[in-house]
């Protein structure tokens, strides 16, 4: 689609593709509906899941148009970057300490198994047609500029709605079955429902192109067809199983641990936690992968990895200091790290700056939408002076912000490491 859309040479049709694309994929993503669902029943309803799927989804939409205009027209993305943070700096400052926390989640949440595929694959489409380095550099920083989208969407949604009567509770399912599969079976039917209208959206997109543009032959038409019922079958089954049992094990999990007298445990379990939750993510596969493919194996995978899970582990043990130490603000740590994230931005090479912002969506995927999102709610509800609103949302936040400067000194430590072996200055081999 990204390649079909710069060979167009139409500027209109490709900002128009990218907010329309931008909706549907976000409206798909099974992450942002995990999230939606766990803000609603916290709140008692007061945000309700598809009030906050389509506020989001809209932000997607927005920003992905902005970003496919940012490579047509060769903007630099750390200043593109630079903008939209201060836009959501501003914000911030209206905005209550509810929706900061859910604001930075949604973003964390809405990049997930759907989105960073589908958005690494548009960027670079539209990208290659420019070839060269320019080509290289512009192929990531995409799902960075369109995750943004949705942290600036849901703040407007705060400070134009201001809705009150937040119950700050989590409320445990007490439904009991007499066997193991009863959840399951009970949940199926309606997650294939939510799944189905998520997707034929996008399928009767892609069909729509394939008539007036892509004109595919049958074998490779046949191929994404199979394709898209492998993904139906998939998020059905991953939907089922976070709803009926995934999710209440991490809120079990969280709870349990919290209650210990020793609360440094709760800190050391996150950083474990956050050191293998890494390892599952699958859009992570994907996005390393494309880097090593983009770069001709210059950046290897196993060193992005390793980079990835030191700064998850860092961020969900952070997240955890937070709800054992209620007096630490979510915005103690957002602030002075998105700070050094732009700065950085301005130091290391350009490729770095988009993998990295990248990176941060990316990491916060499935398992952290699910697993360490219900997991901090679980620590929240049992740690005394905590509240599961404020504390326990943040953590897809937390995930999503130490990548960026993980990834950055990572780009920094190539770049010392080119100058002293007489490479050229962007840090990609002479």
């Amino acid at each position: 689609m990204g390649a079909a859309l710069a060979k167009s040479n139409k500027v209109w049709i490709i900002g128009l593709a990218g907010l329309s694309l931008g909706f549907l994929i976000s409206i798909a993503e099974p992450d942002l509906h995990v999230l939606a669902g766990q803000v609603s029943n916290v709140t008692s309803g007061v945000i309700s899941k598809a009030s906050l799927i389509i506020v989001v989804s809209i932000g997607i939409a927005a920003m992905l148009s902005i970003g496919l205009l940012r490579i047509v027209y060769n903007k630099p993305l750390n200043k593109v970057l630079t903008g939209l943070y201060f836009v959501i700096f501003i914000l911030a400052l209206f905005s209550s300490s509810e929706f900061l926390a859910i604001s930075f989640d949604a973003s964390g949440a809405t990049t997930g198994a759907m989105t960073v595929p589908f958005i690494l694959a548009l960027g670079i489409g539209v990208s290659s047609l420019k070839g060269g380095i320019e080509s290289e550099e512009d192929s990531f920083g995409l799902v960075a500029i369109a995750s943004a989208g949705a942290i600036i969407a849901v703040m407007f949604m705060g400070v134009l709605t201001r809705p009150e009567g937040y119950s700050g509770d989590l409320a445990y399912d007490t439904t009991h079955f007499t066997s193991v599969i009863g959840p399951f079976i009970q949940k199926a039917p309606t997650m294939m429902l939510e799944v189905l209208y998520a997707l034929l959206p996008i399928l009767l997109l892609f069909y729509f192109f394939n008539i007036f543009a892509f004109k595919l032959p049958k074998k490779k038409l046949l191929k994404i067809s199979k394709g898209l019922i492998y993904t139906f079958i998939g998020l059905v089954l991953f939907l089922t199983g976070v709803n009926a049992g995934f999710m209440e094990v991490g809120s079990a999990v969280g709870y349990n641990v919290a209650a210990l007298d020793n609360k440094w445990v709760l800190i050391l379990t996150g950083f474990i936690l956050g050191l293998v939750v890494i390892l599952a993510e699958p859009a992570v596969y994907v996005l390393t992968e494309q880097i090593e493919n983009v770069t001709s194996g210059y950046v290897k995978r196993n060193v992005i990895l390793f980079a990835l899970s030191i700064g998850v582990a860092c961020a969900v043990a952070l997240a955890m200091l937070r709800i054992v130490v209620p007096e630490i603000q979510l915005w103690h740590y957002l602030l002075p790290g998105y700070l050094i994230s732009i700065v950085l931005t301005y130091i290391v090479p350009k490729l770095f700056v988009g993998i990295a912002f990248d990176s941060g969506g990316v990491a916060s995927g499935p398992m952290t939408a699910t697993f360490i999102l219900a997991f901090a709610q679980g620590a929240a509800e049992a740690m005394e002076g905590a509240n599961v609103l404020i504390d326990g949302f943040g953590v897809i936040a937390m995930v999503a912000l130490t990548p960026l400067i993980a990834l950055q000194v990572l780009g920094l430590i190539f770049k010392i490491k080119a100058v002293k072996g007489g490479l050229e200055e962007n840090g990609e081999p002479s």
